[in-house]
């Protein structure tokens, strides 16, 4: 080959290096597509590569991604305010009637006995205490002719049958009110006789 025949030859490559260049002909598509080189190709180091976040679903297998975050539980809309059972008031405790005073219960069959009337007789105790009427009583049993009502002391009992002033008789530490009683002014005096009678 002469000197005059190399500025050809270049040509002629660069022409067809040009038109492989750009796809140009019925070239095989495959062939056009570059080829890793070294130089591209990540270095072997012999360590393992660090894996990939993913932000798809888990894998089949049902283990999630190490690198996905944990998915939070759906929320749960609310119901309404949370009802509360209120709590259970604690026991009234009452103060003890004093010794050798008759009980209310005993008062109120001893005017039976008697032969007096002592109709729908109800032990409303618990209104002695700080949630009733606060009277500071230790029994209380209201009947419709009569309420009895024993006090843990005679200074207690007292006072609360002058605040009824004539609707009320005492001795010791019970109390006969006949203010809500049915019982007629002439009959008053057979209950207090069996109050009297009790000791």
């Amino acid at each position: 080959m002469t000197i005059r025949s190399l500025p050809a030859v270049g040509i002629l490559l660069v022409a067809v290096a040009v038109t492989a260049g750009c796809g140009g002909g019925d070239a095989d598509p495959s062939s056009a597509a570059p080829t890793p080189s070294s130089s591209s190709a990540p270095a072997a180091t012999g360590l393992p590569s660090a894996p990939t976040p993913s932000a798809g679903p888990p894998s089949a297998s049902g283990a999630a991604s190490p690198a996905a975050p944990p998915v939070a539980p759906p929320s749960v809309a609310p119901q309404g305010p949370t009802q509360r059972r209120p709590a259970s008031p604690p026991p009234v405790v009452l103060p003890k009637r004093p010794t050798g005073a008759p009980g209310a219960t005993q008062i109120v069959n001893a005017f039976k006995a008697a032969g007096l009337k002592v109709p729908h007789p109800k032990d409303r105790s618990v209104d002695c205490g700080p949630d009733g009427l606060g009277l500071g009583c230790s029994e209380l049993i209201a009947t419709d002719a009569v309420t009895v009502y024993v006090f843990p002391d005679e200074i207690s009992a007292s006072d609360i049958a002058e605040t009824w002033g004539g609707q009320s008789y005492r001795r010791g530490a019970v109390v006969l009110n006949y203010l809500e009683a049915k019982t007629p002014a002439a009959d008053r005096p057979r209950y207090e006789k069996v109050l009297n009678g009790l000791g």
